[in-house]
């Protein structure tokens, strides 16, 4: 397999978290899957890790960021888990980051994080695994979904995956039956920007005739502004003209996943937002 195409798969997809019924896939398991040794896996797994624990390192750097981070609101002992697709599943994500934040901020705390995302996933497929969330029994629940279900099918101006009024029914059942079963508090996050140059000139998708806009991540991201909870507005972090990065863009070359320096930038926006 390519190199780049192997940690780009490694990167993006946990098959553990799907495929629980064949009884705990351990690392050679999952690395035959993706057709690797054990050790080249670990390495692409260990580089990740690394990756993430820099990115959290620099941050703290910022006395502004040290801050945030002492002032989230999650209690000693806590429980915070995450649902979502490819952003949060990502081994490089925003949530990955903060786990590495609370670990060297406050490790006395000994808050537990848990990611449940899954690359792909639509608000209708979370809502199927609302059992597995329960079973967790978290004390917050970080909820960052929609991006799948606003992708269009089709040439043109497709269809949605999932249309508007289902993606916001799903939305709301979710935190509601999740909410009722465990008491957990909520937490919202919207769909990060897309770049729609890079998506309709990315080639895997023009053979798809697949694609997103970000006048569909608006309408919903408003639909999440409007609930109760605290929402976490990542689109203005991750827009296109959102400033210089050090890699030049918030977004991969498929102008929907992030980069790296995209991931901080949503990290940091959940410092700002819960840490208020």
């Amino acid at each position: 397999m390519n190199a780049d195409v192997a940690e780009r798969l490694v990167r993006f997809q946990q098959p553990e978290k799907t495929l629980t019924y064949l009884g705990g896939l351990d690392d050679t398991r999952v690395a035959g899957l993706f057709g690797l040794d054990v050790a080249a896996y670990r390495d692409l797994v260990e580089g990740c890790e690394a990756a993430v624990r820099r990115a959290a390192s620099d941050m703290l750097a910022d006395p502004v960021v040290a801050g945030q981070v002492d002032r989230l609101p999650f209690r000693p002992g806590q429980h915070v888990v995450a649902i979502g697709e490819s952003t949060t599943a990502d081994r490089l994500s925003w949530f990955e980051i903060l786990r590495h934040l609370l670990t060297a901020r406050r490790p006395a705390d000994a808050v537990r994080l848990t990611n449940l995302a899954v690359t792909g996933c639509t608000t209708t497929q979370a809502l199927a695994q609302l059992p597995a969330l329960s079973y967790h029994r978290p004390d917050w629940v970080l909820c960052m979904l929609g991006g799948n279900d606003v992708q269009r099918l089709g040439p043109g101006h497709g269809p949605t995956l999932v249309s508007p009024s289902e993606s916001r029914r799903n939305l709301l059942a979710l935190r509601d039956l999740a909410t009722r079963r465990t008491g957990a508090r909520w937490v919202w996050l919207t769909p990060s920007a897309v770049d729609e140059g890079r998506i309709a000139a990315y080639p895997h998708f023009q053979r798809a005739h697949l694609s997103w806009f970000n006048s569909d991540i608006d309408h919903l991201a408003e639909h999440l502004d409007a609930q109760p909870e605290p929402t976490v507005d990542t689109r203005l972090a991750t827009r296109i003209d959102s400033g210089a990065r050090a890699d030049g863009s918030p977004h991969l070359d498929d102008g929907l996943h992030l980069t790296l320096a995209g991931q901080r930038a949503v990290a940091g926006a959940f410092l700002r937002t819960l840490a208020e």
